[in-house]
């Protein structure tokens, strides 16, 4: 996410709320650089938003808090829990709501009640999934619902490495392989992929088919072009497809996962 030696922190922040820095970890919103990925993570928290209304909800790693905030705009209560100290006391001030609290403690041993669990982009840090996912099934009870995402290997590693450079993964996973890890502990697994559109997809189409690449860097306009596009992406900027409707799941970004016991 940050280039190496370079060193992001959150721009803008409410009175008494403390910015968080951009380590690589997490991703964060109010830090320009970083707007892609945040961007291409919310865009997910917003379509899981819609589909918890009147759930008791618990966004396990919830970083700095946004997400959970957005949950918490149509579900009946949400809970944001991490172990971080810092992303801890930033959500809790920045984040104020009726029906959302965050607590600070390990996503392995919250113990609360929920009938939705959320826990994007974080399984890949994970060293046993298996634990997790045993656990996810145990919160959210016969009739629950559990959102899990995790990045593609094919798209997110070099084309034939087993992982990405990310030093904060563990695993990263193929198509069938997240099939199978969940399919060992939920009945009912369906998996979307996130891709790009709009503005992106014509990026992606440039950088194919037009050496945008070479072009931008034999004009120099790398870094005037960029400080201008990264900053203007918006969640509109993604688009989540069904397998069931014919999505290539191999070319996708994300994977996100809807488990029911």
């Amino acid at each position: 996410m940050t280039a190496p030696g370079e060193h992001y922190v959150q721009r803008n922040q409410p009175p008494g709320v403390p910015p968080l820095a951009l380590t690589g970890e997490r991703t964060l919103p109010d830090v320009p650089e970083e707007n892609y990925w945040y961007r291409r993570h919310l865009v997910v928290y917003e379509w899981i938003a819609r589909r918890v209304a009147g759930r008791r909800v618990v966004d396990l790693a919830c970083g700095e808090g946004y997400g959970s905030a957005v949950l918490a705009e149509r579900a009946a209560s949400v809970v944001g829990v991490d172990a971080n100290p810092e992303a801890f006391e930033h959500a809790r001030l920045r984040y104020v709501r009726d029906n959302l609290s965050f607590e600070r403690t390990l996503v392995e041993t919250w113990d609360g009640d929920a009938d939705a669990v959320v826990f994007l982009q974080t399984i890949e840090h994970v060293q046993d999934p298996d634990a997790i996912l045993e656990r996810f099934k145990a919160l959210v009870g016969a009739g629950g619902v559990a959102y899990v995402s995790t990045p593609n290997l094919l798209t997110l590693a070099p084309p034939g490495a087993e992982k990405s450079e990310n030093p904060w993964h563990v695993k990263e996973y193929r198509a069938d392989e997240y099939r199978e890890l969940l399919g060992r502990h939920f009945r009912d697994v369906e998996i979307l992929g996130l891709y790009h559109a709009r503005k992106l997809a014509l990026h992606a189409f440039a950088l194919k088919h037009l050496a945008w690449d070479r072009v931008h860097k034999g004009l120099r306009i790398t870094k005037p072009f960029y400080d201008r596009f990264t900053p203007a992406i918006a969640a509109s900027d993604f688009v989540l497809r069904s397998e069931h409707d014919g999505a290539d799941l191999d070319a996708a970004l994300d994977f996100v996962a809807v488990l029911r016991p």
